[in-house]
């Protein structure tokens, strides 16, 4: 969430032209919520029709997830109604708001991995005759819905962890098909699909919306709201900015999401990097075939490749996370036992992992515990005379993490400051080398470009970085150099100037390239 701010005359909010013939499926009027400290949601309009996609565009603690929140019953507004087909509605429930046509796919899918296909199409609608579960039927409807939208030859039997991440959003969709949703809210639903699935799901997403059903479309990603959306709505600060076509070009959505001019990746000349602090030859896991990198003193190496390719293995294996089957990782010249992560933090290695609400933080714990989180529990790693409050207060100030105390839970926070926290829980001991998992994933254009900010300091001040990105213009702006996997080797390395087409013919090639 953002933080508590002066009081002072919303901007007036730009409208974008809707077809008159086209009454609100869903209206928003007035909505305003409230959190100790925060104001999440502040007189916010907004309207929805049949048949469109309408996009909604913010920064993290913007307001978005608050709505959509609302929408599903997950949380009650303070002022404010919500109209669906022209009458008052208000949802108490996450289940009210399915029985009256809303469904909701969300960026941590909410299916139950151990229960079939069918299972869960079905979850709290079963078909139920004589007191007996009609499994049968059950299958056929699962399988006839999986094929109408793209998903044929899935056995409607088959667990669902057995699936890919956008054949479980296939599964959520058959649902919401099954309940005759008429509005279907996608919040981030993208953000861990690879391209060719994103193509995938977007060609769904137009199959709906021909069908008259109307889709609320959540995403981080500029380029996606024009190829996939009618309209965009441009929140800040839990105010209605603007709603625009979504042809309006993306430095105009950007200035309406963050009210200024957003700069590029940092350029302060290109960095000097010095010698080699983490030597890694041969490295073998189930998943990593063989793979040799070094890694300089005051250098960010990005690491490109598919999703599959190893790229996470690598930083896992670095990290001790994965058991080595072959080979040695060195660091300032000196061989390192890596049994488990406990022996590489002991050692100077840092991970900030994909998974951030998984892996990366405790969720219910306050900002102030999470950067305390290494600290505490590596002692031997404690700078001498360092207070635990001060080192913590100090951690919000230079990494400007946006808080109303260190008392919040980390929880409440938006994405980009969460990623803050877990960065300082690492900076609290002064690592040798920062592991990068997708660090930009689930955060908004201006958080990513702070993050580049912080993480570019870091290198000028010596720290070694090996950052992983699925997004090649990130690693093109932040890299002095970029190493590309493929099955689980190195299949080429790039100084700076490469293109992006370079890079991704490299990842596709059939064979593997000389290094």
């Amino acid at each position: 969430m953002s933080e508590s701010r002066v009081a002072e005359p919303p901007p007036r909010a730009q409208h974008a032209e809707r077809p008159p013939a086209a009454p609100p499926l869903l209206r928003v009027r007035g909505v305003g919520k409230r959190f100790p400290g925060v104001v999440a949601l502040d007189a916010v309009d907004f309207e929805l029709t049949a048949g469109e996609v309408h996009c909604l565009l913010g920064e993290n603690g913007a307001g978005k997830s608050t709505l959509v929140k609302i929408l599903a019953g997950a949380q009650r507004a303070d002022e404010g109604e919500i109209e669906l087909n022209g009458e008052a509605v208000s949802f108490a429930s996450p289940q009210e708001a399915q029985r009256h046509g809303l469904a909701f796919i969300f960026q941590e899918l909410s299916v139950v991995p151990s229960l079939s296909v069918a299972d869960n199409i079905a979850l709290g609608n079963e078909r139920v005759r004589g007191g007996l579960l009609q499994r049968r039927e059950a299958h056929a409807e699962a399988r006839a819905l999986m094929e109408s939208i793209g998903f044929p030859g899935i056995d409607p039997g088959r667990p669902v962890r057995t699936l890919s991440i956008a054949e479980q959003q296939g599964v959520m969709i058959a649902r919401a098909l099954r309940l005759d949703s008429r509005v279907i809210v996608m919040d981030e639903a993208t953000s861990a699909l690879t391209g060719e699935e994103v193509a995938r799901l977007f060609a769904l997403i137009r199959r709906l919306k021909q069908g008259g059903r109307a889709i609320v479309f959540v995403s981080h990603r500029l380029q996606e709201l024009a190829e996939i959306g009618d309209r965009v709505t441009v929140f800040k600060d839990g105010r209605h900015v603007a709603t625009v076509p979504a042809s309006t070009p993306p430095q105009e959505l950007v200035r309406l999401m963050v009210g200024r001019e957003v700069q590029g990746f940092p350029d302060g000349g290109r960095r000097r990097s010095g010698e080699v602090v983490l030597r890694a030859r041969g490295l073998r896991t189930a998943r990593l075939d063989g793979v040799d990198l070094d890694v300089r003193a005051g250098e960010v190496l990005g690491v490109a490749g598919l999703v599959g390719s190893g790229r996470t293995e690598l930083l896992r294996a670095l990290f001790g996370a994965d058991r080595l089957d072959g080979g040695s990782v060195e660091l300032d010249g000196r061989a390192l036992r890596l049994r488990r992560p406990g022996d590489a933090i002991d050692a100077g290695l840092a991970l900030v992992p994909e998974d951030r609400r998984g892996q990366g933080i405790v969720a219910l714990r306050s900002v102030g515990e999470n950067l305390l989180t290494i600290w505490e529990t590596h002692r031997r790693l404690r700078p001498r005379g360092e207070r635990p409050r001060v080192l913590a207060q100090r951690l919000r100030e230079q990494l400007a993490i946006k808080t109303p105390s260190l008392e919040q839970r980390i929880s409440l926070l938006s994405g980009g400051n969460q990623q803050k926290v877990v960065i300082g829980k690492w900076l609290a001991v002064g690592p040798r080398v920062l592991l990068l998992d997708e660090p930009t994933k689930g955060i908004d254009v201006g958080a990513k470009m702070e993050l580049f900010r912080l993480v570019d300091r870091l290198a000028r001040a010596g720290m070694a970085v090996v950052m992983v990105s699925s997004e090649l213009p990130e690693v093109l702006g932040m890299a002095d150099r970029i190493c590309v996997m493929k099955d689980g080797r190195i299949a080429r390395e790039f100084e700076p100037g490469v293109s992006e087409e370079e890079i991704v013919a490299v990842a596709l090639s059939e064979e593997e390239e000389a290094k």
